[in-house]
Formats: structure tokens, sequence, C-alpha cells
């Protein structure tokens, strides 16, 4: 059935407003239309005191305490419950980071998928600069990935994350043979462990904590960085059931 055949009158159903076509009254409205466009968007992006990120760079001229503060005021939004990170037009962040990125923090997380670090500080694409592997360890391979972030792309914080439970921290305290190459986790898990006397979730803490002191003082890189004040790491740990991030000291 074509639409001839139909007979439909267009009018009925397209209101000229609406479509941008008509007299002054329908200029007028789009006038409106726009402004409260401008207004409802202004609220979206001021929704619960966190404007949109840049973005032509998400690193926005921040400090290092900044940086760290940002994560973890976007963590307080994710536990809440109120991200912003949906609001956010992915296809411009795509197209805006296809030449460059500018992340404005690194993450060294487990490689545990509960840990959706992303997710958990609420950042989206080019935002972060993320590496991951069993017991959050600082390899020499993450090491040279962390100091790629800071001094090629200029990420002005690094948080090394824990978090509860932690496998790689269990197995090493359990000692016992596994398959492949998984024992190869211990060795560097493997003070932290001798120093919880037992204890699980101190050992993930002081792991964390062991790491992040290992990635600022074994990088000659990063701790230069550090010491010209344009970049900070620290610890932190992740709690798997409320989701919380917490700095360690």
């Amino acid at each position: 059935m074509t639409e001839s055949n139909l007979n439909v009158n267009h009018s009925d159903f397209f209101c000229p407003a609406c479509c941008g076509i008509g007299d002054h009254h329908s200029k007028g409205l789009s006038r409106r239309r726009l402004l409260w466009t401008g207004i409802s968007g202004a609220f979206a992006a001021t929704a619960f005191g966190v404007p949109f990120p840049d973005y032509a760079s998400a690193q926005t001229n921040l400090s290092p305490d900044d940086a760290l503060r940002a994560l973890l005021d976007g963590n307080k939004r994710y536990v809440e419950k109120h991200p912003t990170l949906l609001n956010q037009d992915m296809a411009i962040l795509r197209h805006k980071t296809l030449q460059k990125q500018e992340p404005f923090a690194g993450v060294l997380s487990c490689a545990d998928s509960r840990v959706p670090v992303e997710l958990a500080f609420d950042q989206s694409i080019g935002q972060l600069f993320v590496t991951r592997v069993a017991g959050n360890m600082a390899a020499p391979e993450i090491i040279a990935s962390m100091e790629y972030g800071a001094a090629a792309l200029g990420t002005r914080a690094i948080l090394v994350l824990g978090h509860t439970g932690c496998g790689a921290v269990k197995a090493t305290m359990d000692g016992k043979a596994e398959p492949g190459q998984i024992s190869a986790l211990y060795a560097p898990i493997r003070p932290a462990v001798d120093a919880a006397a037992g204890n699980l979730d101190t050992a993930v803490k002081l792991n964390a904590k062991n790491q992040a002191r290992l990635l600022a003082t074994a990088s000659p890189v990063l701790a230069g960085l550090i010491k010209e004040g344009k970049l900070k790491i620290a610890a932190g740990y992740y709690d798997l059931g409320s989701g919380k991030v917490s700095v360690l000291t």
C-alpha cells in the first residue's frame, strides 16, 4: 500500500513547531524549545553537583590531589547509585579520543571480574588508564605501562586497588601447588602475607600498599614525577559488597 492510497494529511500527524516549519508562531515555539533544551541540558550536566567531563580532555588541568579526589568522588556516585556514566555521549567520547588519549588517572587493579574499574569510579572512555593483573602486582610490564600512562599520557594519579577476598592473595597464603604458572603470583605477594599474621583482609591491604610503594620507588620515571609534584601514587581497597573504595594510609 502506498502513501497516495492512504490519502494521508501530514498536518494531522505532525506539529509544524516540532518539525521546524510553519509561521512565526512555530518559530517562537522553536526558540522556546531550544531554550528549554539548554536549561534541561545544564541541569543534567550539573546533576548531583558533578558536571559532564570535558570531552576534549579528561585531565582538565587537574592536580594530583584533584585527580585522586575525582576518582573517589566518582566512586561515591557509584556507591550512592547516582552515576553520570550513562548520561555521557559515548559517540562523542569515541570521536574526541580517536586521535589521542589524555586520561586523568591510572588504576592498577586486580584482574578479578567483580572489580569493574570504570564503573566503580563512574568514569568512561578516555578518562582512566587501567592495567589489571591478578593480585594487582607491580610487575616490570605493569610498571612500564604505568610509566607510559604518567610520562607520555599525563596521568596525574595512580591508584593501586586491592579488594575483598582477593584470590591471588589467598592462594599465596595457602601456598598450594597450582597448575601452569599460577604459582608465579606468589613471590611478589609473599611479603604482605608474611606480615599479615594469617589475616586475609590485612594481607590484601598490605599488598596494595607494598605494590604502590614499589611503583613509587622502583621506577625513576614515576619517582621523578612525584618529586616534581606532577604525580601521586596511592593504595586503595575495594569492598565487593558495598562497592566502596577506601584509600589506605
